[in-house]
């Protein structure tokens, strides 16, 4: 009986296992749709939006960062409690190793004790590293949906191609161009190289999520 009970249990965590990226640099969506690739249509959609406000934001793209596009959004006439519903559902991930605190509490139901958790254990080097940090101090669900707010930049050179496809918005024929210019040398390459195909906005957009390391 107890040996049936250990393989049962065994078999209950390799599918918890299965169900989430071992590798990924980008944290899977739960709730939120990534600002800069989103559509005007779903944009629109969301909480305290019109397509007046989904038109103008997408005229904006691609935003640096979190704070770019909360200022953005807090000129639309967002308030505050507005912009914090908003934020379930729509959002930039934060870069872990470079985001600032004032970055990390636009994300929903954070506060000061979790700015702390996120900052203590820098420097990130995988998302795994966040997701066992983390979650010392939440419970799965939770965690899943902090983790989507977050990423660790993917090394060029050496990312796997499940790391490469959590970049949001990036699909099987960009795979294939990230991969054929290895080794960088520098983000200079990259961007030469990724802007044969795409526009330089896209290029900027795509950055923000890699690294030569």
């Amino acid at each position: 009986m107890n040996r049936f009970i250990t393989i049962s249990a065994c078999a209950v965590v390799a599918v918890l296992m299965a169900g989430r990226p071992v590798h990924a640099q980008v944290g899977k969506s739960v709730t939120i749709v990534e600002a800069n690739v989103a559509t005007e249509a779903e944009l629109a959609a969301l909480p305290h939006m019109n397509a007046a406000r989904a038109k103008a934001l997408v005229g904006k793209r691609p935003f640096a960062n979190m704070l770019a596009l909360d200022m953005f959004l807090t000129s639309q006439g967002l308030t505050r409690p507005e912009l914090t519903e908003l934020y379930a559902r729509v959002f930039l991930p934060v870069h872990l190793n470079t985001t600032t605190r004032e970055e990390i509490l636009l994300i929903p139901g954070t506060g000061t004790r979790m700015v702390r958790e996120f900052l203590e254990y820098r420097p990130y080097k995988a998302l795994a590293q966040f997701h066992r940090e983390i979650g010392k101090y939440v419970d799965d669900k939770e965690l899943a949906r902090l983790e989507q707010y977050v990423f660790v930049p993917i090394d060029l050179n050496t990312a796997s191609d499940a790391d490469i496809l959590t970049i949001p918005g990036l699909g099987n024929r960009m795979l294939r161009e990230f991969k054929e210019y290895r080794p960088y040398k520098a983000i200079e390459q990259f961007r030469r190289e990724i802007g044969k195909y795409v526009s330089k906005e896209e290029v900027a957009r795509l950055e923000r999520y890699v690294a030569i390391n």
